[in-house]
């Protein structure tokens, strides 16, 4: 924490204020171009072996490249890219949320070279953007397909099995991309989970021991009943109860019903 503070007295004065403004900007503005056969998005792809070819600017472009989808989806993400980034530019300031989004390029670039052929996009990076709003505000309401109303944490949960599948079943440059994204995540949060794991821990502990505390409280409650008249220490406090052993059951009594010794057992 210390040296993320350092980080920023030292370049804070450099972040840029609404970035995420200016990513929706880029997307809508590229998305329009090519829609209008002004511009081919191929050559704003980001392929590492175009890149070592002297095409440098791809290492740029790709990040201004809309989703490859219908306008309204493209519409709704670009809704979604505006929503949680200023979410968390406001949690954390300009400067670490600037920091989050270098880092989250800085590992899909670096992970992208491992696989020179492929074409690497900006998708996890939104996607890390995503599971960064969600752990800061898990109770957030999102309203799916308009009419859903579904907690933000839940959508979240899938994002992490979506990735987990990616893992185990996707090519090499996607199992990468999902490491670059979920990479960007624990190094921001990990003190965050652990602490978390460490209060869950604590409170399953709690509830443990008040579980085991009632059901001794229980025990004691069903035990200390008169087989006489049914009296109880909560509904006669200043009344004292005993215990015999009648054949092979343990049985209670109230001092007024007390069998004397070698009496037979009073009824009720």
């Amino acid at each position: 924490m210390s040296r993320m503070n350092a980080l920023e007295r030292l370049l804070g004065p450099y972040a840029i204020t609404n970035i995420t403004l200016y990513l929706v900007i880029g997307q809508t503005f590229v998305y329009l171009t090519a829609m209008l056969g002004m511009l081919d998005v191929r050559y704003l792809l980001f392929v590492p072996a175009l890149v070592a070819q002297g095409e440098w600017w791809r290492l740029v472009s790709f990040v201004f490249v809309p989703p490859n989808a219908h306008w309204l989806f493209i519409a709704f993400a670009l809704y979604l890219l505006y929503l949680f980034g200023s979410g968390l530019e406001q949690a954390w300031g300009a400067w670490r949320y600037n920091f989050f989004l270098l880092v989250g390029y800085g590992l899909t670039v670096a992970v992208a070279l491992l696989t020179p052929g492929s074409v690497a996009t900006n998708l996890f990076i939104g996607g890390a953007i995503f599971l960064a709003y969600a752990w800061l505000n898990p109770d957030f309401t999102m309203m799916l397909f308009l009419v859903l109303p579904v907690k933000i944490k839940w959508l979240a949960l899938l994002a992490w099995l979506g990735y987990g599948y990616t893992l185990v079943t996707g090519p090499m440059e996607a199992r990468l991309a999902v490491l670059a994204a979920v990479g960007n995540f624990l190094l921001f949060f990990w003190r965050d989970i652990v602490a978390r794991g460490r209060t869950g821990k604590q409170q399953f502990a709690q509830h443990s021991r008040r579980k085991a505390a009632r059901a001794e409280e229980a025990e004691v409650a069903v035990a200390n009943v008169c087989k006489a008249c049914g009296r109880t220490p909560a509904s006669d406090p200043q009344l004292d109860f005993r215990h015999r052993t009648e054949g092979d059951n343990e049985v209670c009594y109230c001092t007024e019903h007390l069998p004397k010794p070698g009496a037979s057992t009073p009824g009720a």
